[in-house]
């Protein structure tokens, strides 16, 4: 589709963090008439408390986007607000549960990016939960909103590769990318009456739920492979984390490691310090590359361990 073409259908966007700023930046660079952005309101942060407002608000200031940051979206200004843009299409990357008032508003609808391939990985952690369970593969889709979760009509859908040692964050921004690409190439099939909606095959036993702090907590009594996603698929944020007793208790998050072997060791696990931090475990052994102490920056383990006395690191459930 031209930019003359796309400059005719008017899009209210609705996201809230830096992953949804790329799709707003592709959607406006392509020619699309964004007429309106949908976000949260500002947050007080800081020392001083004052308003910090969230990547895409900053993001539609810049492009001169009108905003509306409300504090509930049932709010009947809300309502009176979308329907004044007069949208066409409505996008969503990245945003909360809407109300139909709100995504049943534009002519066309509204459609969603998930980063995922529905139906696997519905929920909020997709992108967490598909490397903490070991996938070697998943994706980006687009699908049109209705009043469940995740569960709409598949507008298109990319599969990506994930590599053996790729962190949570390094898909993150591998997918923020392409899944711009995706919202821009949705918007123009759809409007344009080339993509037909498909409804999602199944429900899938592969769920993506919210990741709580207890999530988070490594159990080295796991295998190799799992205490490896785990940390990868938790970094950088939350981070996963463990409690040493050795040199002190203290909490550590980890949030890069490397498997150095898969050979059978005996059934203890122990943690070796000379110039790493590798632990032997029962399938292989395994370095900590990269880890931030409670109360400090995050560092080179080996920087960490520079400045302890020698000696072995327990942990928290392996004393």
């Amino acid at each position: 589709m031209t930019k003359d073409k796309r400059q005719l259908n008017r899009i209210v966007f609705m996201g809230t963090p830096d992953f949804a700023v790329a799709s707003l930046h592709a959607l406006y660079e392509a020619g699309f008439n964004v007429v309106g952005v949908l976000t949260t309101p500002p947050k007080n942060a800081g020392r001083g408390l004052k308003e910090k407002m969230c990547a895409v608000h900053k993001a539609a200031l810049h492009l001169n986007i009108p905003v509306c940051a409300p504090k509930s979206l049932r709010d009947e200004d809300v309502t009176k607000t979308i329907a004044s843009w007069n949208a066409d299409l409505g996008v969503v990357v990245a945003f909360k549960k809407l109300p139909l008032s709100i995504y049943g508003a534009p002519r066309l609808g509204t459609f969603n990016l998930h980063a995922s391939l529905l139906p696997d990985y519905r929920g909020a952690a997709p992108i967490n939960r598909a490397i903490m369970n070991g996938e070697t593969q998943t994706g980006i889709t687009t699908f049109l909103l209705n009043d469940k979760i995740d569960e709409g009509n598949i507008l298109h859908s990319q599969s990506i590769a994930i590599e053996e040692n790729e962190t949570a964050g390094e898909l993150h921004d591998k997918m923020m990318h392409l899944g711009a690409k995706l919202v821009v190439k949705t918007a123009d099939d759809y409007v344009s009456g080339v993509v037909k909606p498909k409804p999602q095959e199944s429900d899938s036993k592969k769920t993506a739920p919210k990741i709580f702090r207890e999530d988070t907590r490594i159990d080295w009594s796991k295998s190799i492979d799992e205490i490896h996603n785990h940390i990868r698929g938790l970094s950088p944020y939350p981070g996963a984390f463990t409690e040493i007793s050795s040199p002190k208790q203290t909490e550590v998050k980890l949030f890069r490691s490397k498997i150095i072997n898969r050979l059978k060791n005996d059934s203890s696990i122990k943690h070796i310090r000379n110039e790493s931090w590798t632990v032997e475990l029962k399938d292989g052994t395994i370095e900590i590359i990269d880890i931030q102490p409670k109360g400090k920056r995050r560092m080179a383990t080996t920087d960490w361990l520079n400045g302890l006395p020698k000696g072995e690191i327990k942990t928290d459930n392996h004393t």
